[in-house]
């Protein structure tokens, strides 16, 4: 059946009208609803009570689940899945692939890429002979991995890597029923910019823990994706636009066909090479965990196309199909649960944004190859030398958190050794790992491989050991964009970050949202046409100070103990007949003397303690 749209747009609502109604709601961040009804329907009061709404009171018709409570619902039954099967002894990588696989299939029977529900009926099936399982779902990701027949219907090539062999693994009854009450979501309105952090939760061991925490949301990631990728473009376009308008007037004024057709094909000429300056331009997370920078920088990249198109089709010029697509983003990641999670959500972003502007998807394969997300260390190499990064115009992403004192425990001595020899000269010792990219980013642009670049870092980075690599920054570059201190989740937790990012080439400053005349390395800014601030990190020690103040003492392991089981320790008697009070003492710091005591203690072994003392 054809249909034909009419002109009307209902706050939120799009009308498709000829012998069927189509209501299709569009509310944002909201979970599209569609209201079908034919002619005859109309005799139906219920039925002709959503047409009233849709004319006279659209928000009756607005779903009241959003997207991300689908995506959280979704995560949910997928983490017991996972759990699961790492219970009944499955390899965790191969569990993981094999939900990713499912999880894809059930997005692609709800927008209609497997057939007539083939999955969930394949699932149904299985309830009722959960040993026919495996090979059923074998039938299908082997015709997922070419293209084939499953029975008598068609199935399209995936393949992607994704669908890379026909390897399955074997569910009971409780496992089909789960996956099964998961086929009642609506798949096809996952939210990307979530989900690769919630699955990555719920399939990775050493994350389980983090399944009920929160995850940054899109808006935060925006504040980096904007300032970098999207704004110097659309300057880019906005110039070109004027070029374009110029031949096309120039066209129109001219007496002879010849002169009108030069110019016009100049102005498509313009237009063209915009777009193809798109489709060539490679984005980079060198730390891209489960993928959500990049989702938004590929969308980012692909409204912006989009927009071209529209704007050149009002000026009078040839619209063209959209051709930027995941080869424009490149990622490095070291878990393999995050890297085979980020290809996922770049693909299903991919996909639900042809979908949401019209437009079919690609075939042959329908998932193009992600290769170029990769699975390795971003730092050093297996050999201990620096890595190398791929060439991307623009590096955006969230690198890890973890403080410079924790290197050593979280990461190894021999790692940590290795990595400070691989930077040496470039990232200060005792600073926080993050410093690592920023150094890396930081000789991207330096070697003009990368125009510009943003990345989060918590908001220590302002200081100490930390700030150095900002003051190099600014030695080859500048710093452009910075929110110094901001809310963000990290690992499920709740942090303060900084938020940078800077380039080759000076360009108008923003700080915490305001323009500044430049913006210093510790994160404060001069202000425009302002005396003062001045930057403080050029400020010297005055001698008269030396002596006079301490910054206290520093932590090196976690040997916290709260005071009311420190008071139950210290009359406990010891085999060497010294009281606990020799190790176990009160801790104070600021907070105890600008606030109430914390009654804080902490083991503390001295200075002149011995291995076999502390032992006793």
């Amino acid at each position: 059946m054809s249909w034909a749209r009419t002109c009307c747009s209902i706050a939120g609502c799009g009308i498709k009208v000829l012998k069927r109604f189509r209501i299709h709601t569009h509310w944002t961040n909201t979970v599209q609803q569609v209201y079908e009804l034919a002619l005859d329907d109309l005799d139906d009061p219920a039925k002709r009570q959503w047409l009233q709404w849709a004319f006279a009171d659209p928000e009756r018709l607005k779903p009241g689940k959003t997207r991300q409570t689908l995506t959280e619902e979704a995560a949910e039954q997928f983490a017991g899945l996972a759990q699961a099967l790492r219970a009944q002894g499955h390899e965790p990588q191969a569990a993981a692939h094999f939900i990713n696989r499912m999880v894809f299939c059930l997005f692609a029977e709800d927008i209609g890429l497997l057939p007539n529900q083939m999955f969930t009926r394949l699932l149904e099936h299985a309830a009722r002979r959960p040993a026919e399982f495996a090979d059923m779902a074998r039938d299908l990701f082997r015709a997922m991995q070419t293209g084939g027949r499953v029975g008598f219907e068609r199935v399209e090539w995936f393949n992607g890597g994704l669908f890379d062999s026909d390897a399955t693994l074997p569910l009971d009854q409780p496992a089909i029923e789960r996956v099964l009450q998961a086929t009642r979501l609506d798949w096809s309105e996952i939210d990307p910019s979530i989900f690769g952090t919630l699955f990555e939760r719920g399939l990775d061991p050493d994350k389980r823990s983090q399944l009920g925490a929160h995850y940054t949301d899109r808006d935060k990631i925006r504040l980096l994706v904007e300032p970098v990728i999207v704004r110097p473009l659309q300057a880019e376009w906005e110039g070109i636009k004027v070029q374009i308008a110029a031949r096309l007037a120039k066209a129109h004024a001219a007496k002879s066909p010849a002169t009108a057709t030069k110019a016009r094909k100049a102005a498509q000429t313009l237009h063209n090479g915009f777009l193809e300056r798109l489709r060539q331009a490679r984005i980079l997370d060198p730390a891209c965990g489960s993928g959500n920078f990049l989702y938004l920088a590929l969308l980012a990249l692909k409204d912006l196309e989009h927009r071209a198109n529209l704007d050149a089709e009002a000026l009078g010029l040839d619209r063209q199909f959209p051709s930027v697509g995941p080869e424009c983003v490149k990622g490095l990641e070291i878990n393999p649960y995050a890297a085979e999670l980020a290809r996922v959500t770049v693909w299903i972003g991919e996909i639900q944004w042809m979908r949401r502007n019209g437009f079919d998807l690609a075939r042959q394969p329908i998932l193009r190859p992600l290769n170029t997300i990769e699975c390795r260390d971003a730092l050093l190499n297996p050999d201990g030398g620096e890595a190398a990064w791929p060439e991307a115009e623009f590096i955006v992403g969230n690198p890890p958190f973890l403080g410079g004192s924790k290197l050593l425990r979280e990461l190894g001595e021999d790692y940590a050794a290795t990595l400070r020899r691989a930077y040496q000269g470039r990232v200060p010792g005792g600073a926080d790992l993050v410093c690592y990219w920023f150094e890396k980013t930081r000789s991207c642009i330096e070697q003009g491989v990368t125009q510009r670049a943003g990345l989060v870092a918590t908001n220590s980075i302002r200081g100490g050991a930390n700030r150095k690599v900002l003051e190099r920054i600014r030695g080859t570059g500048t710093i452009t964009h910075a929110w110094s201190d901001e809310p963000w989740i990290n690992e499920g937790a709740a942090v303060r970050v900084s938020l940078v990012a800077f380039g080759r080439e000076a360009e108008e400053a923003i700080l915490n949202g305001q323009p500044v005349a430049e913006i210093h390395a510790d994160l404060t800014g001069r202000a425009l046409r302002v005396s003062g601030g001045d930057d403080l990190t050029q400020t010297k020690p005055l001698a008269e100070n030396a002596g006079v103040s301490f910054q206290g003492s520093q932590k090196i392991g976690a040997f916290d103990i709260p005071g009311d089981l420190a008071r139950q320790w210290l009359p406990l008697p010891n085999p060497h007949g010294r009281p606990n009070s020799d190790v176990l003492k009160p801790s104070w710091n600021g907070l105890d003397v600008t606030r109430r005591p914390r009654d804080g203690w902490i083991i503390d072994f001295g200075l002149d303690m011995t291995d076999v003392q502390a032992a006793l």
